[in-house]
C-alpha cells in the first residue's frame, strides 16, 4: 500500500514577509488562490487516491493545516505532530514506524516536502510508480530533477549504473550546494540531477537501512512511539522522549550512507519555490520582462516582480528588483540576490520583532486576528472567532484588554463573571484577572480589542485551561 507522507516544517525564511514562522511557507497561496500544503495533498491525492495522507507537523500548525485540508475537501487525514523542529530524519522515522503499525511491513512511503510545486501529475505519477518497482527491490529511492541551469541552491546527485529492467540508477553520490563554477561543471558532465527531497522506499526497508546506519535515531524513534498515544486524533508525539532526538536531516543520516540507494529521473516540472526569483518565475512576463501580482505600475523598468496585498506600488526606471509588500512590511530586493532575504528575518529575530513570526493577519485555532495599530503603549486588534470556538482561560501581567463587539455574540469570562455581550456592547480586562471569550453562536463573531501597557508581546499569555491544548 503506498501511503504518502508529507513533511511540513521549517519557516521559509527566504520567502519573507509573506512566509513568517507563525504563517510559513507551505500556507503561501499562489495566483490561484490555493495553498502550497493543499497543492501537495492534492498531488498525494492524485499518486494514492483511496490512500490516507499522513502530514508530520508541529502543533503550532496542526489547526491551521487540518483547516486548509478540510476547505479543499480532504477532511480526516491522520497527523502525527512533533512537539519541536528536529529536521527531518526524526520526522521519517516516526512516519515509517506509524505506517508499519498502521498497515503493516508491506507500507510504502512517499515522503513529499509540503513546500514544492509540482503541475504535471501525469509525469509526476509515473515517476512514483517507475520508483515503486526499484523500491520493491529493497532501495532505497530518491527523484532526480534534470538541472535547467547551474544553480547553487540545490543539492546534487551523481547518477551511477542503470538498475536492470527499471528506469533507476544507483546514487554514486549525493553533493552538497556548490558553487557557480562547480555547478558549471556538474551540467557539462551530464550525470548530475537536482536533488528533489522527494523520497520513496518501503517503510521496512527505511527501519533496515536505520538499524545498520542511524541506530540511534531509530532506537529514539522507538522510544517516542511506545511513549505517545498512538490512539490519539491526532496523534502528539511525547515532548520530553522526542526532546531527545538529534538535529539532523533524512539526507545526511541515512540517504548519504545506506547500501543500496537509488535515483529516478522525474520528466515531470518541480520547483521548491525557494527564493522569491523562483516565485517571480511562476507568473507570465511582459513585454520587458516585469510580473505583478496584485496592484502595481511599472514605468521604463525592466526583470522586476512585484507584489502587493493590498496597496499600490509604482516602480520607475528600476532594473532586477523584488518588491514584496504585506501591509506591514516591504521588501526591497536584488532579484540576484533573493536568496539572502533570510539575512533580514535573523537580524529580526535578533533585534526580537515580531515582524519575524507574525502578520498583520495571525491564523489560530479559534479564528484570527488582524493587527489594525500598534504602537509602543497600546495595540488595537479586529478579532474573529469562528462559530462554536472558545479562547483559552488565561491571563496577562502587563497589559489590560477592552473588548467591543462589532458583530455576533460574545460570552465573556472576566474574574469570577460570566455574562453575554451583544453588538455594541463592551467589557474591560483588568491586569492579571482571567478571562476567556467564546463565539456561542452560529455566525462568527466580531470584536474589537484594544490592549494598553507596557509590554504587548504575545508571549505574556498564561494559560490555564485550552481546548486546543496550547501550552
Amino acid at each position: 500500500m503506498l501511503i504518502p507522507v508529507i513533511l511540513s516544517g521549517g519557516s521559509g525564511t527566504r520567502l519573507w514577509p509573506v512566509s513568517r514562522s507563525s504563517y510559513p511557507k507551505p500556507f503561501m497561496r499562489l495566483a490561484d488562490g490555493r495553498s502550497l500544503a493543499v497543492k501537495t495533498l492534492e498531488r498525494a491525492r492524485a499518486v494514492a487516491e483511496n490512500a490516507p495522507v499522513l502530514t508530520v507537523t508541529g502543533r503550532d500548525h496542526y489547526f491551521l493545516t487540518r483547516d486548509e485540508y478540510a476547505d479543499a475537501g480532504f477532511p480526516d487525514q491522520p497527523f502525527l505532530l512533533e512537539p519541536e523542529g528536529r529536521n527531518t530524519a526524526p520526522a521519517v522515522a516516526m512516519a515509517a514506524l506509524w505506517a508499519m503499525r498502521a498497515h503493516g511491513e508491506d507500507a510504502t512511503l512517499l515522503v513529499m516536502p509540503a513546500d514544492h510545486l509540482v503541475a504535471d501529475l501525469d509525469a509526476f505519477a509515473a515517476a512514483v510508480h517507475e520508483a515503486e518497482r526499484v523500491a520493491a527491490d529493497g532501495y532505497l529511492v530518491t527523484f532526480g530533477i534534470r538541472p535547467s541551469r547551474p544553480d547553487t541552491g540545490f543539492g546534487y546527485i551523481r547518477r551511477g549504473a542503470n538498475i536492470q529492467g527499471t528506469e533507476g540508477a544507483r546514487v554514486e553520490a549525493f553533493v552538497e550546494k556548490p558553487d557557480r563554477a562547480l555547478a558549471e561543471t556538474y551540467i557539462a558532465a551530464g550525470d548530475y540531477l537536482w536533488n528533489s527531497g522527494v523520497f520513496l522506499f518501503r517503510a521496512a526497508t527505511l527501519v533496515e537501512a536505520m538499524e545498520q546506519v542511524a541506530p540511534e535515531i531509530l532506537s529514539r524513534a522507538l522510544t517516542v512511539l511506545e511513549a505517545s498515544d498512538l490512539d490519539a486524533d491526532p496523534v502528539e508525539l511525547d515532548r520530553e522522549a522526542f526532546g531527545e532526538f538529534e538535529d539532523i536531516s533524512f539526507d545526511y543520516a541515512v540517504m548519504e550512507k545506506a547500501p543500496k540507494r537509488a535515483v529516478v529521473e522525474g520528466e515531470f516540472d518541480w520547483n521548491d519555490i525557494g527564493s522569491w526569483q523562483a516565485v517571480s518565475e511562476l507568473g507570465e512576463a511582459d513585454d520587458s520582462g516585469n510580473r505583478t501580482e496584485g496592484p502595481a505600475i511599472l514605468v521604463d523598468s525592466r526583470n522586476c516582480f512585484l507584489q502587493s496585498e493590498n496597496r499600490l506600488i509604482a516602480a520607475v526606471g528600476v532594473n532586477d528588483l523584488v518588491v514584496v509588500d504585506t501591509g506591514d512590511a516591504v521588501l526591497v530586493a536584488s532579484r540576484e540576490r533573493s536568496q539572502d532575504v533570510k539575512r533580514v528575518v535573523t537580524e529580526l529575530r535578533a533585534r526580537n520583532h515580531e515582524a519575524a513570526t507574525y502578520h498583520r493577519m495571525t491564523r489560530r485555532p479559534w479564528g484570527s486576528y488582524e493587527v489594525l495599530e500598534d504602537q509602543p503603549t497600546f495595540r488595537v486588534k479586529r478579532l474573529v472567532v469562528k462559530p462554536g470556538q472558545v479562547l483559552s482561560l488565561q491571563m496577562h501581567h502587563r497589559r489590560t484588554e477592552h473588548w467591543t463587539v462589532v458583530a455576533g455574540t460574545a460570552k465573556v469570562i472576566v474574574g469570577e463573571e460570566e455574562f453575554l455581550l451583544e453588538r455594541n456592547q463592551s467589557c474591560g480586562i483588568p491586569v492579571e484577572t482571567k478571562h476567556r471569550l467564546e463565539n456561542p453562536a452560529d455566525e462568527d463573531l466580531v470584536l474589537i480589542e484594544v490592549q494598553c501597557g507596557d509590554y504587548l508581546g504575545e508571549d505574556d499569555i498564561v494559560r490555564f485551561e485550552d481546548v486546543y491544548g496550547r501550552r
